[in-house]
């Protein structure tokens, strides 16, 4: 086993947050199941990661609930559960250690948020010596405030400033401070065939 899938952080705590309505892609979970159902068929790792904020009160709280995998996608005996605090994958979890044991050098990177916790793992795996390849359409995120808004806006007030950073914007910028530096960089149809 060579080659490992990371799905990042595709859990239920983003969408019981209101600035869900504004996510790039609310079926996320349809283009990582395809990458699931490949890697399981190629005989490939999966490893599932969830991202927690213990003591927060909040969606990432485990204590509310939400740090699970969405509806839809569901972990197969064998295939492994971490739980990260950081951004990344590695740093809060025992990732680098569980690939190093099996063998990994190939690892395809999938999830939320496209710009946080998606491009970071991917970043650092690259550092970490790794063949990294970034499944553009099995991330997604959200309008990204500018700089100097204010706190607390609702999403319509977020969505409705045109200094908010679209999501579209968001992803491409991602894809090319990825490509031919950190990762290649594709789409589930041009990695599955399908």
């Amino acid at each position: 086993m060579s080659k490992a899938l990371i799905v990042i952080d595709v859990q239920e705590s983003f969408r019981v947050r209101p600035l869900w309505e504004a996510v790039g892609n609310p079926d996320i979970a349809v283009p990582v199941q395809r990458l699931v159902d490949a890697a399981r068929a190629a005989g490939d790792l999966v490893v599932w990661v969830l991202h927690a904020e213990p003591g927060s009160g909040g969606p990432f709280d485990p204590e509310s609930g939400h740090v699970r995998l969405v509806a839809g996608l569901e972990a197969r005996d064998g295939e492994p559960i971490l739980t990260k605090t950081s951004r990344n994958a590695f740093t809060t979890t025992s990732l680098q250690q569980l690939l190093t044991g099996r063998g990994v050098r190939d690892v395809t990177v999938c999830g939320i948020q496209t710009e946080q916790c998606v491009e970071t793992t991917t970043r650092l795996a690259a550092d970490y010596g790794y063949a990294v390849t970034f499944v553009t359409d099995a991330t997604t995120t959200f309008p990204i405030a500018h700089r100097d808004a204010p706190a607390g806006r609702s999403v319509a007030e977020l969505l409705a400033d045109p200094r908010t950073l679209p999501v579209a914007d968001v992803i491409a910028r991602t894809e090319y401070a990825l490509a031919g530096r950190f990762a290649r960089v594709t789409t589930v149809r041009e990695l599955t065939g399908s």
